[in-house]
């Protein structure tokens, strides 16, 4: 496909049997790669946010327990095991692809585990055993189907555009996923195909995931991007000049609402209110059918040292609320973008049916 021009980065990589994860704190200014080669590594780095995103963070975790497998103890791996995969799940809760990417890696080890259970027989070294070969193959399921799936959806969001500028938020491209990107897939799907005249992008404080990331990821690969702060996006969209805001998704609750970086919610009612289409763009990974609503997401709170910046602040003792998400409900969504397909106006039926689809041929079925 001639639109892939636009996709140079991977953040993710498995390289000489380790895991490597470009250092995101460090970007843009310096770019560092840093290769892990235990599992506990791999969930520190997920919790410092040396990797990000709710794709690029399953995919992580699904490494992290190839490097957990090859080196714990041959003789009772089954049980040693465990503790690094509830670690790597505990290292960031709301991404439910992380949650996701380590049940498809225990359903590996439980089927060997019934295997070995029938030939009544041990498991030798999990290094030199099928164990450490089936979960490495697993991994890299995971990472090629996040790909793909990003290439679909970009084709699919991209085919709803109406020739606007697009605002985005946080950065949802090959940084946060296993390469291409969710939202950021649409966009330079869009661009490529002439369907977007100009992307704007959120600075997303406190991180600034907008400026330091996705700007630098547009840039990289030759898309102009308009960069403005998170206060701005009011008065932007109140000028017209602006078609859809387009973001990604950490987890989708069973009614469609929508658990994304904080200050989403902010744009889906400033978009409601302007007239602007919400479009969210998300594989089927991040829709998590046993949580109800956006009331049952666990929403991760961080540190206040990311946000008093200022000493002078810090020795007043200034509060600080500092939530990492906030919830977006489904009646603010006009478009939900999966591999499957695009949902308007998600709700808990189209959801559930969403799931029961299968790809015949490649193509989705039956649209919703």
């Amino acid at each position: 496909m001639t639109a892939r021009v636009h996709d140079r980065i991977r953040a993710v990589l498995w390289h000489q049997n380790r895991v490597r994860l470009l250092d995101q704190r460090r970007l843009p200014d310096t770019i560092d790669y840093l290769d892990l080669a235990r599992c506990d590594e791999v969930a520190q780095a997920i919790t410092d946010m040396v990797v990000r995103g709710a794709p690029a963070i399953g995919i992580a975790a699904a490494y992290g327990v190839v490097l957990a497998a090859r080196t714990c103890a041959a003789s009772d791996w089954r049980r040693a095991i465990e503790p690094d995969m509830e670690r790597l799940a505990a290292a960031r809760p709301t991404a439910v692809n992380l949650h996701w990417a380590i049940a498809r890696m225990r359903a590996v080890i439980d089927r060997l585990n019934r295997d070995a259970a029938r030939a009544d027989s041990t498991m030798p070294d999990p290094a030199m055993s099928d164990l450490g070969h089936e979960l490495l193959a697993e991994a890299r399921r995971i990472h090629e189907e996040d790909i793909a799936a990003n290439y679909r959806m970009g084709e699919l969001g991209a085919a709803l555009l109406d020739g606007n500028s697009v605002l985005t938020h946080c950065n949802t491209g090959s940084l946060a996923t296993g390469g291409y990107g969710t939202a950021l897939g649409v966009i330079r799907n869009g661009f490529h195909a002439g369907r977007i005249a100009k992307v704007y992008a959120d600075e997303t404080r406190p991180w600034l995931q907008g400026a330091r990331l996705t700007a630098w990821e547009l840039v990289q690969d030759g898309i102009p991007v308009t960069l403005l702060c998170d206060a701005a996006a009011a008065s932007l969209l109140r000028q017209g000049d602006v078609g859809w805001v387009i973001v990604g998704a950490d987890r989708v609750a069973a009614n469609g609402d929508v658990a994304n970086k904080i200050g989403t919610y902010n744009l889906a009612i400033n978009a409601r209110h302007h007239g602007v289409k919400f479009m969210v763009v998300a594989p089927t990974s991040t829709i998590d059918l046993a949580t109800a609503s956006g009331d049952d997401i666990d929403i991760e709170y961080r540190d206040a040292g990311e946000m008093l910046s200022s000493r002078a602040l810090s020795e007043h003792g200034v509060a600080v609320w500092n939530p990492v998400f906030d919830i977006t409900p489904a009646e603010l969504i006009d478009a939900l973008v999966t591999e499957r397909g695009v949902l308007h106006r998600p709700d808990r039926a189209k959801l559930a049916a969403l799931l029961r689809l299968r790809q015949k041929n490649g193509a989705i079925t039956a649209p919703l």
